[in-house]
């Protein structure tokens, strides 16, 4: 699995969610899942979390055409989820921007530079590179129309996580090894996951009706099959308590919300809310 590592891998990424997920400077969609797996030997209650079962975690960035680019896996699920991000390979790659991430630009017909983000869930911080949704809470519309687009975004990463379900039959109960081997499978799924998707057309790999389709011109959402074939399998990681952003963050989500409510807007997201 390549990670990018240029400029130009990262813009056309962005140009891809641009494209067809309508959200600007965006480099891809994030989220976690928690692997079961059986209980390791002499291990205590280290693997054992809040789902109460055990596991490891499978946290992962994706792009805009339900490929992975980037995985961290091994984390044992007793960590809480907010530790599981705060000690990934992925959260120290984003802070130093080891991943060589373009500069800050303007979003389209715009004049303020906002850097490039990822779109996650609750369970994440908001960062300058991590955008989430606004507190659920006594929403204005804008900010209702903010999180729709942001959740459009995001909900590639729980659609390839259920597509992973789908095809691989290993996730539907406890694998039964030693969380080190549990590990490598999950890696070579998620590699399997992306050959597949790639030299397979998507009617091949993706059937008809597998994934979430909005039906724009009715203002409706057709959810994918997978979410009923995933039941409890893969759980997420939960919402965070005490996050709190710098003044100079929560400037950057509001940029995007009034781009997503003026400049950005597009036709049918007032029906889809």
């Amino acid at each position: 699995m390549k990670v990018p590592n240029s400029w130009e891998d990262w813009q056309k990424i962005a140009k891809e969610f641009e494209d067809k997920w309508n959200f600007p400077n965006c480099i891809g969609a994030m989220d976690g899942k928690h692997i079961a797996i059986q209980c390791p030997l002499k291990s205590g209650s280290n693997y054992y979390n809040y789902k109460q079962f055990y596991s490891i975690v499978l946290l992962a960035l994706v792009d805009a055409d339900y490929k992975f680019i980037y995985v961290d896996c091994g984390c044992n699920g007793r960590v809480s989820d907010g530790g599981v991000f705060a000690n990934s390979s992925l959260y120290q790659a984003l802070e130093s921007n080891d991943l060589n991430i373009p500069p800050k630009k303007p979003l389209p017909l715009r004049h303020t530079p906002v850097p490039y983000v990822t779109v996650g869930d609750e369970a994440f911080p908001l960062k300058s590179y991590i955008m989430k949704p606004y507190s659920f809470k006594n929403l204005d519309q804008n900010k209702r129309i903010f999180n729709y687009r942001l959740s459009r975004a995001r909900r590639i990463v729980e659609n390839v996580f259920g597509i992973l379900t789908s095809r691989f039959g290993v996730f539907k109960k406890a694998i039964p090894l030693e969380p080190e081997k549990v590990e490598g499978i999950v890696l070579a799924c998620c590699a399997l996951h992306n050959f597949l998707r790639t030299r397979k057309s998507a009617t091949e790999y993706i059937g008809p009706g597998m994934i979430d389709e909005e039906d724009t011109e009715n203002g409706t959402m057709n959810y994918g099959i997978w979410r009923h074939e995933m039941g409890t399998n893969l759980p997420g990681l939960i919402r965070q308590c005490g996050n709190r952003s710098s003044n100079d963050v929560r400037e950057i989500r509001e940029e995007f919300c009034d781009y997503f409510n003026t400049n950005g807007q597009v036709s049918w997201q007032w029906e889809l809310l």
